[in-house]
């Protein structure tokens, strides 16, 4: 298939999976904002509860996640997406969709456009490449991070580099705490800072910290522990919660035991303390939880 082909089929399925409107072909066809649409749907069930200072929990099974297959397009979802909709699992604060992706060889998501969102995209395995209208063309690997800020609007595609083998990945969509900023695109290297048996920090608010930064009082944090580590992560900000995805391993934390792909979010506290049951990896998101 060459490459003309591959946008036009990969834009028609991308319609398929809940994905952004289609470019418009003229301009003055109006779109749906992403951030409207979104903003729209958010829950009001995983808030600080302002009576009660006792940690609170929520729990997010890996086989209760919403799941979407496409042939193309493997897709597990920890939030409402697409066609998936649950009143109780619209959002965790301001984090708004938590994607599993695995897309086949030579195939993806065609060009879209979005606004107002923090968009974050963790590579697990293989090629991705991503293009857009601000002019990156850039092959994200593991060990990478990319993040974009939608702003006041952004066409991308993304689809799998290699004809041989599947990219898998992390698709992760952030409310902003400031909207209709300049459209702006990142990615780094995380191999560098990477630390065994310690949480590093991958994405932060600020521009000088160590990883990407979003428009958002968020931090995101990785792990690769051994089994029997106790790390402890200490809360940045009052109000924010956590949630912790399992990407392989066994870890508990309190009373519960998670698995691998198990979601687990945390709120009303200062302080989390994990337990490492076995080779493990982690990917911590501190977020607000007023949007």
């Amino acid at each position: 298939m060459n490459r003309k082909e591959f946008i036009k089929k990969s834009v028609i399925a991308a319609a398929t999976v809940g994905a952004s409107p289609l470019l418009a072909k003229s301009a003055s066809i109006k779109r749906e904002s992403t951030y409207d649409k979104l903003i729209d749907q958010v829950g009001f069930n995983h808030l600080p509860n302002k009576e009660e200072r006792t940690m609170n929990t929520i729990l997010h099974k890996a086989n209760t996640r919403g799941h979407a297959n496409h042939g193309w397009l493997d897709s597990h979802h920890s939030f409402s997406f697409a066609n998936y909709h649950n009143p109780e699992r619209m959002n965790f604060g301001v984090l708004r969709v938590l994607n599993d992706d695995q897309v086949a060889p030579g195939n993806g998501f065609g060009k879209h456009p979005h606004d107002n969102m923090e968009i974050i995209s963790i590579p697990l395995e293989g090629d991705l490449e991503h293009q857009d209208n601000m002019g990156n063309e850039t092959v994200i690997r593991q060990g990478d991070v990319q993040v974009m800020s939608a702003g006041t609007g952004v066409l991308h595609s993304e689809y799998n580099r290699n004809k041989d083998k599947e990219v898998k990945f992390l698709q992760i969509w952030l409310f902003p705490n400031k909207r209709n900023v300049t459209p702006r695109y990142d990615q780094i290297s995380i191999r560098e800072i990477e630390k065994k048996n310690e949480l590093y920090q991958i994405l932060s608010p600020n521009s000088d910290d160590q990883g990407v930064w979003i428009h958002q009082d968020a931090w995101f944090y990785m792990g690769n522990f051994d089994k029997g580590v106790t790390p402890k992560y200490n809360l940045k900000k009052k109000g924010n919660g956590v949630y912790i995805f399992v990407l392989e391993g066994d870890v508990t934390i309190g009373n519960q035991k998670l698995n691998k792909r198990d979601g687990f979010g945390i709120w009303n506290t200062d302080i989390i303390n994990i337990q490492v049951e076995s080779s493990t990896k982690l990917l911590l998101m501190e977020v607000p939880m007023n949007i």
